[in-house]
């Protein structure tokens, strides 16, 4: 077992995590940052080589390496008790101490289930640039993309870039709420400017509103997809779909700690402070509100982590922030959901079809009747999509928080009772 001391232990290792180390580090805080991927930089700076990263990222990352903070990389928190955290890192059993912590888990996509969702060759959009930062190639591949919010534009723009060939881009969201967000941009010039950007780089490429998939077909992968705008289908042939409607946040963590979540983000107050003392959260699980508002909510966390006073252009710069965060929230919330078809598989990992659920039940009753949420991905697909679907609110949530191996658990949870 690797067992360390730190001050404050960071969960998570994205935009959010290494501001809060790297803010507390400097101060003189010894500090220890957990996160599952290879290198820090959560899924918007996912890189294999700093150098392809924006100069934002790379000087934030040298920043945590200057600052003396340590990242413990390809790390899973499977629990989180009184003062100690608890992790799996390959074989080997990873135990935390620390006073401090905080949340900084990002957010995941949102997968709507549609016939032929779970064909090869079909993704989130997210997933689709995590493919394309990990070196796939997808040049002259045909690629649609179907979402909803400001991630499929910059997506999109990585994929023409790559070569693929882009067939369409859709947005679910209806055009006339894009377009009051668009003149919202009038106070913050920069993200409109970097939009427009964004859009003149696959130019040729139709962009269409209050658009969604119907459905994908093919028999080995993906070979066609089916759209809807209003009363209008139509089908495109594909090599690739990306498919997603937006991000959740990642609030197991955070649930499984005790803090307090409202509406399906983590209760805060003014520095980051959860409802439960030594426990602070940043980033996507306060809500979503893209990597300048992760940023300051991360140094904003740091700084009152380590016992120092957050400066007061700090908290406007985190404030205005969480103000065109409400914005985007507003414009692209996602509304009414269409069921799929009866035969649609909703929960893939215990293969449950939407015909399975009756509306009158809760989350629990669901995992209780179906199984569904009871695989290997513990309802982070099935959970969001059947909420989205029926409303149904998050089950409850238990350690260990993601699969791990019998050995490794039994060691953890035995060593870490035996001294706490």
């Amino acid at each position: 077992m690797r067992d360390v001391s730190a001050d404050l232990v960071v969960i998570g290792g994205g935009p959010a995590g290494i501001a809060a180390a790297a803010r507390a580090a400097e101060a003189g805080k010894r500090v220890m940052v957990l996160d599952e991927a290879p290198h820090l930089g959560g899924q918007i700076w996912r890189h294999l080589q700093r150098a392809t990263l924006p100069a934002k990222a790379r000087s934030w990352l040298d920043r945590f390496d200057r600052s003396g903070a340590e990242g413990l990389t390809e790390t899973s928190v499977v629990d989180l008790r009184e003062g100690v955290v608890l992790g799996v890192r390959w074989n080997e059993e990873v135990r935390v101490r620390a006073p401090h912590v905080v949340i900084a888990t990002g957010a995941r996509e949102l997968f709507l289930p549609f016939p032929g969702w779970t064909l090869p060759n079909v993704m989130g959009v997210g997933g689709v640039q995590a493919l394309v930062k990990s070196g796939a190639s997808v040049a002259g591949k045909r690629v649609a993309l179907a979402g909803a919010g400001p991630l499929v534009l910059p997506v999109a723009a990585a994929l023409a870039k790559a070569g693929a060939r882009l067939i369409v881009v859709a947005d679910r969201t209806p055009a006339s709420r894009v377009l009051g967000f668009s003149a919202s941009l009038a106070r913050r010039p920069a993200e409109l400017w970097q939009g427009v950007r964004y859009r003149a780089s696959f130019a040729g490429t139709r962009y269409r509103w209050g658009t969604r998939v119907v459905s994908a077909t093919g028999e080995d992968r993906v070979r066609a997809v089916t759209f809807a705008a209003g009363e209008r289908t139509w089908t495109e042939t594909v090599d690739l779909l990306g498919a997603a409607a937006g991000l959740v946040p990642n609030t197991e963590l955070a649930r499984l700690a005790g803090c307090e979540v409202k509406e399906g983000v983590v209760v805060v107050d003014a520095h980051q402070r959860t409802s439960r003392e030594g426990v602070w959260c940043a980033g996507e699980p306060t809500g979503v509100g893209g990597v300048d508002l992760s940023l300051a909510e991360g140094e904003v966390a740091g700084l009152d982590a380590a016992g120092q006073k957050v400066p007061a252009g700090l908290l406007r710069a985190r404030d205005a922030g969480r103000a065109y965060a409400r914005r985007l929230d507003e414009a692209f919330h996602l509304g009414a959901v269409e069921l799929p078809p009866p035969d649609t598989i909703v929960c893939r990992c215990e293969d449950v079809p939407c015909s399975a659920f009756d509306r009158s039940w809760t989350m629990r009753q669901a995992k209780l009747y179906t199984r569904a949420g009871m695989g290997p991905c513990q309802g982070r697909v099935c959970g969001a999509a059947l909420h989205a679907m029926f409303g149904w609110a998050p089950d409850s949530v238990r350690s260990p928080l993601v699969p791990t191996p019998v050995a490794s658990l039994v060691s953890t949870l035995e060593s870490s009772d035996a001294t706490t």
